[in-house]
């Protein structure tokens, strides 16, 4: 048998496809159901899964890290103490005119409204200057509030 040209096969699909179109809607209409006048009962009881963690390893462990206190961790309580940098924040000066002061904390220089990175001996933090007064400074570091005076550190 002599093999078709690209002519004589997009003429043998086309035949092909129109002679099976109409047979596979045909034969798919009874499977699509009309729809029904009784109502369904709802699902109303979803099942979702629960994890907690355990506090100790007698509660249990991880399965993929079994030496590992990971999970252990997240149950430990912590206390709210103050980040340990906030001894270390030396205002070295207040200076500027009263709409537009400038402060130096450990030789970093803010605007009121300014962020920065200021390295102490512990590590660097991240300090923002939320208002520059006379003679001291409001700092938010890490969600709290507080307050640095000049006079204190001179």
């Amino acid at each position: 048998m002599k093999p078709l040209n690209s002519f004589e096969r997009r003429s043998w699909c086309r035949t092909l496809t129109a002679g099976l179109l109409p047979a596979a809607v045909l034969w798919a209409s009874p499977l699509v159901a009309a729809p029904t006048t009784a109502t369904q009962p709802a699902k109303t009881n979803t099942i979702r899964s629960t994890f907690a963690l355990p506090a100790n390893p007698g509660e249990g462990r991880d399965p993929f890290f079994p030496r590992s206190n990971r999970p252990y961790e997240t149950a430990m309580t912590t206390t709210n103490v103050a980040p340990a940098g906030v001894t270390a924040l030396v205002v070295k000066g207040v200076s500027g005119a009263a709409d537009r002061r400038l402060v130096i904390i450990n030789n970093v220089t803010f605007a009121a409204g300014d962020t920065a990175m200021v390295p102490t001996e512990q590590g660097r933090i991240r300090v923002h200057c939320v208002e520059i007064k006379p003679h001291s400074v409001v700092v938010e570091i890490g969600g709290h509030y507080h307050e640095l005076s000049v006079s204190d550190n001179l």
